[in-house]
C-alpha cells in the first residue's frame, strides 16, 4: 500500500444524510492515520458547545424558530467559531477530519429553496477542503437506520430527499469522491482510503 507522507495538512470533510455513517468513517479513518504516525485532529459539525452551537441545537429540537437563512447563518458562524483552530492544525501538518462542513449548508440551504452560490460565497472565509467524501444513502435508509430521537430535518423526508439531490449535484460539480454508504463498514472505509492515497498522490 502507497505510504501517506508525515506532516502532510489536509482538511477532508465528510458529507451526507444523517445516519449515512460520517461518525463511524471519520473515527475509522483517524484510527487509521493515526496508527501510522500522522497527526489527525477531527471535528463534528455542529459543534453544540459554543454560544452559537447553543442555539443551532436550540433549534434542531424545536426550541427555537428560525427562517432557513437565519439557520444557515448560524451554522456558518458555528464554523467560523472553529476556523483558527482549523487553520493552527493545517499549518502544524495535520489531517483535519470533519463531520459536516461547508457543504452541508450548501444541501440543506438548497433543499429549502436558499441559492446555493450565496450559501457558498458567504462561507469562502473558511478553510476550504482538499478532499470531500459524499457517503450516499436514500432517505429511507436513512430513516430505518435510526427510528427514534430524530430530530426536526430527520423527520422530514421530502427535504431529505432534496438535500441528497444537492449532495449529489455539488458531488458531480467538484469532483468529490462519492460513496455507495449502504455498503459495508469495510467496504466503505477501504473506498476512503483508497480515494485519500490518490489524492495525495496527484
Amino acid at each position: 500500500m502507497t505510504c501517506l507522507p508525515v506532516n502532510y495538512e489536509m482538511l477532508i470533510a465528510f458529507e451526507g444524510l444523517d445516519q449515512s455513517g460520517k461518525q463511524t468513517q471519520v473515527g475509522r479513518l483517524a484510527r487509521h492515520l493515526r496508527a501510522r504516525h500522522h497527526r489527525v485532529e477531527t471535528l463534528e459539525f455542529p459543534v453544540y458547545n459554543t454560544p452559537i452551537g447553543s442555539e443551532i441545537r436550540a433549534a434542531l429540537e424545536g426550541a427555537r424558530s428560525f427562517p432557513p437563512d437565519v439557520l444557515q447563518l448560524l451554522f456558518v458562524a458555528n464554523r467560523g467559531e472553529l476556523r483558527s483552530e482549523i487553520e493552527t492544525w493545517l499549518t502544524e501538518g495535520a489531517y483535519v477530519l470533519c463531520d459536516r462542513y461547508a457543504s452541508s449548508s450548501v444541501a440543506y440551504g438548497e433543499a429549502q429553496e436558499l441559492d446555493p452560490a450565496w450559501l457558498r460565497d458567504i462561507q469562502h472565509f473558511l478553510p476550504q477542503p482538499d478532499l470531500t467524501v459524499l457517503l450516499d444513502i436514500p432517505p429511507s435508509v436513512a430513516a430505518a437506520r435510526k427510528q427514534r430521537g430524530r430530530d426536526r430535518f430527520e423527520q422530514d423526508l421530502p427535504l431529505l430527499a432534496r438535500v441528497r439531490d444537492s449532495y449529489l449535484r455539488q458531488a458531480r460539480e467538484g469532483k468529490w469522491v462519492t460513496v455507495d454508504a449502504s455498503q459495508g463498514k469495510d467496504e466503505v472505509a477501504m473506498a476512503i482510503r483508497g480515494a485519500l492515497r490518490a489524492r495525495v498522490k496527484e
